[in-house]
């Protein structure tokens, strides 16, 4: 957990969307240990693998390759999806989670990067 968190600022937002079991906003570093801690706690294993960076100025976009077994289950789910993170002065002061990667880019969308 001290890997994940030693690069946010104090103050960072985290926001899992609607749909996903997670859903909600969490302020401050305790409230995101515990919301990763509690979203991971229902995985038997997995892995969520990196598949492509989009860089606009302070903000990053990591395009992610999801598949975990749940405990209590013997099949493996999965999905694509993207996790988007803004920067000051070092810190990540945002960590949002997108349903749709689309949902991440575009002049008009969060990131504003271009996604080819």
């Amino acid at each position: 957990m001290q890997a994940i968190t030693k690069d946010f600022d104090p103050q960072i937002v985290r926001v899992d969307p609607e749909g996903f079991p997670t859903a909600g906003t969490y302020r401050g570093i305790a409230a995101v240990q515990e919301h990763v801690a509690k979203g991971r706690g229902t995985w038997a294993e997995g892995s969520c693998e990196p598949e492509k960076v989009l860089v606009n100025g302070d903000k990053v976009v990591v395009y992610l390759h999801a598949r975990v077994r749940l405990k209590d289950s013997t099949d493996w789910v999965g999905g694509r999806f993207a996790d988007g993170f803004a920067f000051r002065d070092g810190r990540i002061t945002q960590y949002l989670s997108f349903g749709q990667r689309s949902d991440a880019w575009g002049g008009w969308k969060w990131a504003g990067v271009d996604s080819e």
